[in-house]
């Protein structure tokens, strides 16, 4: 980490007989970080409820103030962004440091594909491994000038008065790399459109348009027009569907009663995980569906049901590509084999999350067969153990969940990075009855 994660070493995760409640996660991620990049560079105040109060996103706040943008909080959960303008951001001086957030990173990369000033972006050592080509390749095509190191972080970028648009299509399903791209777009003259092999999340377009863009979506192909003066907007943000997966399956292995996630995200771009755990058996209902800032939201209820392994279908895939270490999990305690495939891009999260959960969920005793592109695990009875988390936060309370099942206790080290996503995990996790300790 860059500095600013606590200090903790490692969870300890015990048997329990249920867990039960209502509960809140933190806001979404994904639109924490939009919401300050397209606050940034619109014009007027720009108000964010809800706002993800992590160490990823506030590496991306970090970041846009040293680019001279006022950003406030007024409280824990709220930022106040005065906008610089399209063409208002200055020259931070030096480095921005993006922590361990890799959507931040390629994303400000097409942000700062079209500034009139040099930048610099890096990270942690985790984010130095993270591949930046499929992102700056696309931008070069735009004009933008970038060097990458081996094509990892260190990224550089070269002031640049004018983008070229583009229309391009993705070799890989990437919603970072779209939204890389349609940032950049906001520079370029004219459409500037990405295509996609399979329908990856929309935040990026949903936004763009709450803030004025010209947007078009059609036949899993986004379009943005520009140069394009964005305008301040509102912004509530919803509960992390991401967050709230680790508690869907909690409940779903372990529920003493119902357990209920209140506000949840459930933009259609994001459901996969519903989708695959419903496909697995999973009883969860969707109440109280509304709307905010053009994402809808809804609170999510899930019972202890009878898990089976699934051949999870080719186009859910990017449609839960964050939520995959939690599926393993449910993977290992249903019965029957799951198998994964198309799903390679998990190589290439904070750690490689293939990799890591396979190691786990065999110390744990679960038979498991390591795809290239996936995995395939047997469903069976979980013992305790140690795991390694890799310092990547998904891992870590994935496994933390696993430890309501598992015969023993499940020790995990390295979760300092769990703050990167989700504060507040260990107290929200004993608040639905884990018994969860700090080691």
């Amino acid at each position: 980490m860059s500095g600013h994660a606590p200090a903790l070493q490692g969870y300890v995760v015990r048997p329990v007989a249920g867990v039960s409640g209502e509960l809140s996660v933190p806001g979404d991620k994904s639109i924490s970080h939009r919401s300050l990049m397209l606050g940034a560079i619109a014009s007027g105040r720009t108000r964010v409820r809800g706002f993800l109060q992590s160490e990823d996103c506030l590496a991306t706040m970090r970041a846009l103030q040293a680019l001279g943008v006022v950003i406030e909080q007024p409280d824990e959960n709220s930022v106040v962004v005065d906008g610089a303008g399209l063409r208002g951001l200055k020259r931070a001086g030096r480095t921005l440091d993006m922590g361990n957030a890799g959507t931040a990173i390629r994303l400000m990369t097409g942000l700062l594909a079209g500034q009139h000033f040099d930048s610099e972006l890096t990270g942690d050592e985790s984010l130095r491994r993270r591949p930046m080509e499929r992102v700056a390749t696309p931008l070069r095509q735009m004009g933008a000038v970038i060097e990458t190191t081996d094509g990892r972080p260190p990224v550089r970028i070269r002031g640049q008065r004018h983008l070229r648009a583009i229309h391009y299509d993705l070799p890989v399903p990437s919603a970072q790399v779209k939204s890389a791209i349609l940032l950049a777009g906001l520079y370029g003259d004219g459409v500037t459109s990405v295509g996609e092999p399979a329908v990856t999340r929309d935040h990026t377009e949903r936004m763009l348009e709450a803030f004025g863009a010209r947007v078009s979506v059609r036949d899993r192909r986004s379009g943005v027009t520009g140069p394009a003066d964005l305008r301040a907007a509102d912004i509530d943000v919803p509960g992390d569907l991401s967050s709230a997966a680790f508690f869907l399956v909690a409940g779903a292995l372990a529920a003493r009663e119902t357990l209920t996630l209140r506000g949840i995200g459930v933009n259609p771009t994001r459901t996969g995980v519903l989708d695959i755990l419903r496909l697995m058996g999973a009883n969860i209902r969707v109440t109280n569906e509304r709307r905010s800032g053009g994402e809808p939201l809804a609170d999510l209820e899930v019972e202890r049901s009878d898990l089976k392994g699934v051949t999870v279908p080719a186009h859910l895939v990017p449609l839960a590509i964050d939520e995959f270490p939690a599926i393993f999990v449910a993977a290992a305690c249903a019965r029957g084999t799951t198998t994964v495939t198309g799903a390679a891009e998990l190589r290439v999260k904070e750690s490689d999350r293939i990799g890591a959960m396979a190691e786990g969920l065999q110390r744990l005793g679960i038979d498991v067969e390591v795809l290239p592109d996936g995995m395939r695990v047997q469903g069976g009875r979980l013992r305790g153990g140690r795991i390694d988390s890799r310092g990547d936060h998904r891992i870590a309370m994935a496994f933390a969940v696993a430890g309501i099942r598992a015969d023993g206790a499940i020790e995990i080290d390295d979760v300092a990075n769990v703050a990167t996503s989700f504060p507040g995990f260990a107290q929200t996790a004993r608040r639905a009855g884990m018994d969860l300790q700090f080691a």
